[in-house]
């Protein structure tokens, strides 16, 4: 890691850090004498298959980043040597033509077959005892979540269904508005709907985690009323750091946390107004949410996998044109646009997380804070939610 970043932060942005990344497993076959890290909303896959992808392999990987065509032995490999015990990955409806509900249930049925083919690798995760398990064991627990509710239709009682299939997280809307309530993009910025309540009712009944990413100011704030169980808000960053709509505003967090909930900061573009963010700015804005929510509410939420992009430059060509296909289906957010990458340039590959605790110990955090920002946190959040 570079003397410049590791010092503290200058006034101009840091040279991006060299070293590290990619090259030492911070984990072995036993992960006891290892931080916790638990990543409340990431991937797995190998983002360097879409550069040599035909056109119709890279429209299907671009569909859904979960695809397990992404999923490779490197990928496997990489996720093991950065260290994540638990990981909540999307599954099921986000955005497009596709029947919501019948989509989710063939996604969920998948994951559960990639999980079974890879146990020497991941774990299913149902309970916060799960997560230490993949932790004592060198392995990956996989936490099933949606990021868009827009499956239940008219039925709440579908929570339930999901539930026992293995969903342990909900975030009730995309960017943009569902039945449930406005996403961040909406800019009406209604609050949730009748319906809405009902769905939050149903997930504290069933001891589901109620997401609130991506969601309407209006929405969340809503939502953190309605809800008798802590609010999770697995990945975003500090408006008030960045002016941005996926980024939350200090009301929120602060309210959140006063909950007994959960804050994860994302490894996303949204974290610098230019959409250029580097590592300095993931830490710039999980020192903001520290401030706001104190030292036991916050996490990570990189909203990204652990496998390093090799070729940037034809990287940024293959985002350009995703970048273009969701602004016609109306569900890109501000500040997403060519040029810019939906990952930290300089915070990628297997050592990101030992990169952001370096990082966190030379401003002076001790160790205690960094191993709750790193999944301390999230367990604690986990355990208290779904009761086990």
């Amino acid at each position: 890691v570079s003397a410049a970043v590791l010092t503290g932060f200058a006034a101009a942005r840091p040279a991006p850090l060299s070293g590290a990344r990619g090259t030492t497993a911070w984990r072995g076959a036993s992960n006891q004498d290892h931080p916790l890290i638990i990543n409340m909303l990431g991937g797995i896959g190998n983002p360097n298959l879409r550069l040599s992808a035909t056109e119709d392999e890279a429209a299907g990987l671009r569909d859904s980043v979960n695809q397990d065509t992404s999923m490779n032995e490197r990928a496997l490999a990489d996720l093991r040597a950065s260290g994540t015990a638990g990981i909540n990955v999307t599954v099921g409806y986000v955005a497009g033509p596709a029947d919501p509900f019948e989509l989710s249930v063939a996604e969920i049925a998948r994951w559960n077959q990639v999980i079974q083919r890879y146990p020497d690798h991941l774990l299913d995760v149902r309970t916060s005892e799960d997560l230490l398990e993949a932790h004592r064991t060198g392995r990956t627990g996989i936490i099933l979540g949606f990021q868009n509710a827009a499956m239940m239709g008219g039925d709440a009682s579908r929570v339930r269904t999901f539930a026992g299939l293995g969903v342990r997280i909900v975030q009730l809307t995309y960017n943009v508005a569902n039945q449930l309530g406005h996403g961040s993009m909406v800019p009406e910025n209604g609050g949730l709907t009748d319906f809405g309540r009902e769905v939050v009712a149903a997930l504290n009944e069933t001891q589901v985690v109620i997401d609130l990413s991506h969601s309407g100011e209006r929405t969340c704030l809503d939502a953190i009323e309605a809800s008798t169980t802590p609010i999770c808000i697995s990945h975003t960053g500090c408006r008030a750091v960045t002016d941005l709509p996926r980024n939350k505003t200090d009301e929120e967090l602060r309210l959140v946390a006063e909950s007994g909930g959960f804050v994860g900061i994302y490894f996303m573009p949204f974290l610098h107004p230019d959409g250029f963010a580097m590592a300095e700015d993931v830490v710039r804005h999980v020192e903001h949410a520290l401030q706001v929510c104190g030292e036991d509410h916050v996490g990570i939420g990189t909203d990204g996998g652990t496998t390093q992009v090799d070729d940037l430059e034809a990287y940024k060509a293959v985002i350009a044109k995703e970048v273009e296909a969701r602004r016609a289906a109306g569900i890109a957010a501000q500040g997403e646009k060519p040029g810019v990458v939906p990952f930290i340039p300089d915070l990628q590959g297997p050592d990101q997380f030992r990169i952001l605790a370096q990082m966190l110990e030379s401003r002076g955090h001790s160790t205690g804070l960094i191993e709750k920002v790193l999944g301390r946190n999230a367990l604690r959040y986990l355990r208290d939610t779904w009761g086990s």
